[in-house]
C-alpha cells in the first residue's frame, strides 16, 4: 500500500515518512503542491496526506488537480494548522476523505490512515510510550555550548526532540575544552533531521555564539521562527513552547522570557544572583531608558525576518548581546513601534542552575559595558537620521 505526503515543511514529511515506513506502507513526499502533483501520476498512491497552507499551490488546489487528473478515486486526508471552518467544507467539497487539525499526534495519523487503507502486515513494530507531536510550525532551536559535558541535560533534549516533530535544535559548540562537541555528536546520531551541531573551533563567548547559530538557523527554508535556550535548561522547554505560540497567534515579531516572579509561578534564584540580576535590570532601564524586566533571559523567540537585523553585526559585548539586540531593533522601527513588535512574556517556572559562565568579576563590568553600549547605538542612531536627513535633502533639490 503507498502513500504520498505532500507539505513544504520538511521536518514534517520525513517524521510521517519514518513512522509510515515502520509501519509497513511504502511512501513517498514532496514539499510542495507540484511535485506532488506529477507524484500522483507517476508514483499512483493509495492515499495521499496533504497539507493546506503552502506558498507555490495550496493544499485545496493540489486535492482539486487530483480529482481533475485522477482515474480512479484516491483517497486525501488533509493534515493541516489551518482551522478555519470554510476552508474544511471547502476541503469536503472537493471529495477529501479526513480532515486533521495540527497539533496532531502520529499515532492518531496512524490510527486515521489504517481506517481508510487497512493494517499492514508488519510484524514486531516497537512503539514508543512518548507521543510525538507535529506541531503547525516549525521553529529552530540555538543552544549555545561552552565546556557543558557535566550538566549538558541529554535526555532532556532527546525527549524534546522526539516528542516535538517541528522543532530543529542546533546546538553551538563554543569552543569547548572538554568533552562538550563529543556528547554533541552522540546526541545527534540518529536524530540527524532534527537536531544539529554547529562548531567554532575557537572560543568566542556566548554572544557569538548565539549570533552564528541564529544566522546558520535562518538559513533553514523550512523553519518558521527561530529562537536560542540556555544548554543549562533553566527554562522549561513548555515555556519555550508558549513564547512560540504567542508570536505565532499575534503581531509581535520577537518574544522574550522574563523571569519576574509572579503569582503562580515557580522561579527561584540563587541570592547572590537575584541581586545581580536585579541590579543589571534597574541599570538597563536607567541607562537605555528600556521598559523591560528581565532583558537577560536566555530564551527568545522570533520571526526570521528580524534575524538579519538583529544578528547580522558582531555584538560589542559578550553577555549583554540581549540589550544589544532590542537596542538594534529600536533604532531600525523606532523606539515606540519597537514596544509594539517586542513582547515580553513572564515563565511560568525557572530554575536557576549551577555553573553559570558570568563570574561575579564579569558582573561589575557591566555598568561600563551598558555605558558603552548605549553611546554606541544612539551614535549609531544619529548617524542613520544624518544620512536620512541628507538623502531627502538632495531628492528635494533634485
Amino acid at each position: 500500500m503507498k502513500i504520498l505526503t505532500i507539505d513544504d515543511q520538511i521536518l514534517i514529511l520525513l517524521s510521517l515518512q519514518k513512522r509510515l515506513n515502520e509501519i509497513g506502507y511504502d511512501v513517498e513526499v514532496a514539499d510542495s503542491g507540484q511535485k506532488g502533483i506529477e507524484l500522483v501520476e507517476s508514483f499512483q498512491p493509495d492515499l495521499v496526506i496533504v497539507d493546506i497552507n503552502m506558498p507555490d499551490m495550496s493544499g485545496l488546489e493540489v486535492v482539486q488537480k487530483i480529482r481533475e487528473i485522477e482515474e480512479r478515486h484516491i483517497p486525501i486526508m488533509v493534515m493541516s494548522g489551518n482551522t478555519d471552518e470554510d476552508v474544511i467544507m471547502q476541503g469536503f467539497e472537493l471529495g477529501i476523505d479526513d480532515y486533521m487539525k495540527k497539533p496532531v499526534s502520529l499515532n492518531e495519523v496512524e490510527a486515521r490512515v489504517k481506517r481508510i487503507l487497512g493494517t499492514p502486515k508488519v510484524e514486531n513494530v516497537q512503539k514508543s510510550a512518548q507521543a510525538q507531536m507535529i506541531q503547525e510550525y516549525c521553529v529552530g532551536v540555538v543552544i549555545p555550548c561552552y565546556n557543558e559535558a557535566d550538566r549538558l541535560s541529554g535526555k532532556d533534549f532527546m525527549d524534546f526532540s522526539f516528542q516535538n516533530l517541528g522543532y530543529q535544535l542546533c546546538f553551538v559548540n563554543d569552543g569547548s575544552t572538554d568533552n562538550t562537541l563529543e556528547i554533541l555528536n552522540d546526541l545527534r546520531k540518529g536524530n540527524e533531521d532534527h537536531i544539529t551541531v554547529y562548531d567554532c573551533e575557537k572560543n568566542g563567548g556566548k554572544a557569538e555564539a548565539v549570533r552564528q547559530g541564529m544566522l546558520h538557523m535562518a538559513k533553514n527554508p523550512q523553519l518558521d521562527y527561530v529562537g536560542f535556550l540556555d544548554a543549562d535548561l533553566s527554562t522549561d522547554f513548555r515555556d519555550f513552547d508558549d513564547l512560540v505560540k504567542t508570536l505565532r497567534n499575534s503581531e509581535y515579531k520577537i518574544v522574550s522570557g522574563s523571569r519576574m516572579a509572579r503569582m503562580g509561578a515557580d522561579i527561584t534564584k540563587e541570592s547572590a544572583r537575584a541581586i545581580i540580576s536585579k541590579t543589571i535590570n534597574l541599570l538597563i532601564r536607567k541607562i537605555l531608558h528600556m521598559p523591560f524586566n528581565d532583558t537577560q533571559c536566555g530564551a527568545k523567540v522570533m520571526d526570521k525576518d528580524i534575524v538579519k537585523l538583529a544578528f547580522s553585526k558582531r555584538f560589542l559585548t559578550k553577555w549583554l548581546f540581549d540589550v544589544e539586540v532590542f537596542k538594534r531593533i529600536s533604532n531600525h522601527y523606532g523606539r515606540e513601534k519597537a514596544l509594539e513588535v517586542i513582547c515580553e512574556q513572564p515563565l511560568k517556572r525557572w530554575i536557576h542552575a549551577d555553573g553559570s559562565k558570568l563570574s561575579f568579576k564579569d558582573s561589575a563590568k557591566i555598568g561600563l559595558q551598558l555605558f558603552r553600549i548605549a553611546v554606541h547605538y544612539r551614535v549609531k542612531k544619529k548617524k542613520a537620521r544624518q544620512y536620512a536627513a541628507k538623502e531627502t535633502a538632495e531628492m528635494v533639490s533634485a
